[in-house]
């Protein structure tokens, strides 16, 4: 999978923390990687699977 044009961002709410970041630009996948390690591995989910995820955690 070729990340170079992913667009990588955090959550507002994580501040200066160490998080996740997400890629939402590429197409057809959902990029997620932890943002201490930028050049470790890639998580990537296709968009419906990630936007059950998010709904879950949110009723979580």
């Amino acid at each position: 999978m070729d990340l170079n044009s992913a667009n990588w961002r955090k959550a507002r709410r994580s501040g200066n923390t160490d998080c996740v970041e997400v890629a939402h630009n590429l197409p057809g996948v959902v990029a997620v990687r932890d943002s201490k390690d930028p050049s470790g591995p890639v998580l990537a989910f296709n968009p419906q699977t990630w936007h059950a995820f998010i709904e879950h955690a949110k009723r979580s």
